[in-house]
């Protein structure tokens, strides 16, 4: 875990959350937001811009280290309009954070 980059800065995660309006999975927007990986650290995920999305407690506990398509699947919830939503804001944010 020590040579894993996390690099996400105050400023990003606040972006990140104002962006995503609410949990990036289910949409709730009335709880407070945890970092979430969406490709788990245990598989090489790191705390980044790209890889960070907000998620509510119970979103972000019930994903643990699952792959998140697959974990949508099962909790049926709208696995397109993440990816989508996902991939537009990874170009804006990205973009308005350029890395050196």
């Amino acid at each position: 875990m020590d040579r894993v980059e996390h690099d996400l800065t105050d400023e990003q995660w606040s972006a990140l959350r104002e962006a995503w309006g609410g949990c990036a999975y289910c949409g709730v927007d009335d709880r407070p937001l945890q970092r979430d990986c969406v490709l788990a650290l245990s598989r090489g995920g790191r705390y980044t811009l790209e890889n960070i999305v907000p998620a509510c407690g119970p979103c972000n506990a019930s994903k643990c280290n699952d792959e998140v398509t697959a974990w949508m699947r099962r909790k049926r919830l709208d696995e397109r309009t993440f990816l989508l939503r996902y991939a537009e804001l990874r170009s804006t944010l990205s973009a308005r954070f350029p890395t050196a």
